[in-house]
C-alpha cells in the first residue's frame, strides 16, 4: 500500500509540473504576439514599429583636393550608420570634379570655389541642375621647409614675386635683401584645382602663375606637402587642413595683406582676419541623384553634421544658423 501511495504521489508531482510547463509556454507565444521582448538567443524586437527601410546604393563624389577630408569624413561616419550605401570620394580638382559633374557622371562634386560661368553653361546644356551647398570655412596656406630660418612672413607683393608669370625671380635673394642666393623651389596645385584658381585671383590679380622649371605642380596636396617637405629651399601652398596634418614637416608662413602678418588659425579664418586667403568651401550635388533617398539621406547627413567634424579634419566650422539655411535647401 505504501508503495501505491508513493506512486501516486509521484504521478500527481508529474502532472502538475506538466502544466507549469504547458502555461510557462504559453504565455512566451502571446508576448511573442504581442511583439515584447522573450529575452532568448536572437531575441525579438520589443516594438510594434516598423522598421525603417534601408538605404543601400553606391555615391559618387569627386573634385577638389582640399574639400576631400571634409566628405570623406562625411562618407565614413554616414557609412558606419548605413552599412550597404558606398560613398567613394576622388581629388581630381574643382575643375576635373565639375567636367565629371556636368556629364552627369557623379552625384556630387567637391568645389574650393564657385562655378565658372563657363561650367554652369555646360551643365546647363546637359540638362544637369544643381544645389550649392556650402559647408566649411578654409585657410588657404603658404608653407616652407620646417627648418627655414630666414622666412618670418611674406607680403602679397613677395607672393607675386615668387609666384607670378610676370615674375624673373630665380632666388630667395630676389625676394628680399638678405635673404640667401638659394633658387626658389615652388610647389603648387594644378591648373584644374580651385586652390590654384583662389590663389591667383586673390594674390596674383589674375596674372596667372608661372610655369617654368622652378615649379611643380599636382592635384594631390599631399604630393605638394612632400614636395616642400623634402626641400630646404621650398615653398608650396594648400589648404589649412593639410598644414595640420603636417606640422612636424612644414613652417607655416604669416601673410601680410595690407593690415600686418597674420598667421592661419581657426580663429584668423573664421573672423576673416587671415586675408585674403580665407574663404568658403562647397559641395555642388546634382538635383536628379537628391531624388535618390541614399543620396538625399547622405547630403541632409553631411549638412546636419559637418559643422562638428570639420575641426576634426583642420578647417572651421560655418555658424549653426548658416548650416540650418544651407539645410533648407534640400529638398525631401
Amino acid at each position: 500500500m505504501l508503495r501505491g501511495k508513493g506512486l501516486q504521489s509521484m504521478l500527481m508531482l508529474v502532472m502538475v509540473m506538466t502544466l507549469v510547463l504547458v502555461a510557462a509556454c504559453g504565455n512566451g507565444k502571446e508576448n511573442n504576439a504581442n511583439g515584447t521582448n522573450t529575452g532568448a538567443a536572437g531575441g525579438t524586437n520589443a516594438t510594434n514599429e516598423e522598421p525603417a527601410a534601408n538605404l543601400s546604393g553606391e555615391i559618387k563624389a569627386d573634385g577638389s583636393s582640399t574639400v576631400f577630408p571634409l566628405t570623406e569624413a562625411a562618407a565614413e561616419e554616414f557609412g558606419n550608420e548605413n552599412k550597404d550605401v558606398r560613398v567613394s570620394v576622388g581629388t581630381s580638382g574643382t575643375g576635373g570634379g565639375f567636367k565629371q559633374f556636368c556629364a552627369g557622371e557623379i552625384a556630387i562634386s567637391n568645389a574650393s570655389r564657385t562655378i565658372k560661368d563657363e561650367e554652369a553653361a555646360k551643365c546647363k546644356e546637359a540638362g544637369i541642375e544643381y544645389t550649392e551647398l556650402s559647408v566649411a570655412y578654409d585657410g588657404l596656406s603658404v608653407v616652407v621647409h620646417k627648418d627655414n630660418d630666414f622666412i618670418d612672413h611674406l607680403t602679397v607683393e613677395e607672393l607675386n614675386k615668387i609666384f607670378s608669370s610676370e615674375s624673373t625671380a630665380k632666388t630667395w635673394a630676389d625676394i628680399r635683401a638678405g635673404w640667401p642666393a638659394e633658387e626658389i623651389k615652388m610647389f603648387s596645385p594644378g591648373a584644374d584645382s580651385g586652390t590654384y584658381d583662389y590663389f591667383n585671383e586673390a594674390i596674383l590679380d589674375k596674372k596667372g602663375i608661372r610655369n617654368d622649371s622652378s615649379i611643380s605642380f599636382s592635384e594631390d596636396d599631399n604630393t605638394l606637402v612632400q614636395g616642400v617637405a623634402g626641400n630646404k629651399f621650398g615653398i608650396g601652398y594648400f589648404g589649412f587642413a593639410y598644414y595640420e596634418e603636417n606640422t612636424d614637416k612644414l613652417k607655416v608662413v604669416p601673410v601680410d595683406g595690407g593690415s600686418g602678418a597674420v598667421e592661419p588659425t581657426l580663429d584668423s579664418i573664421k573672423d576673416g582676419s587671415y586675408a585674403p586667403l580665407s574663404r568658403p568651401l562647397f559641395i555642388y550635388v546634382s538635383n536628379k541623384e537628391l531624388e535618390r533617398p541614399e543620396v538625399n539621406a547622405f547630403v541632409k547627413y553631411y549638412i546636419e553634421n559637418i559643422g562638428d567634424m570639420a575641426k576634426e579634419v583642420g578647417y572651421v566650422p560655418m555658424p549653426d544658423e548658416k548650416y540650418t539655411e544651407e539645410a533648407a535647401k534640400i529638398q525631401g
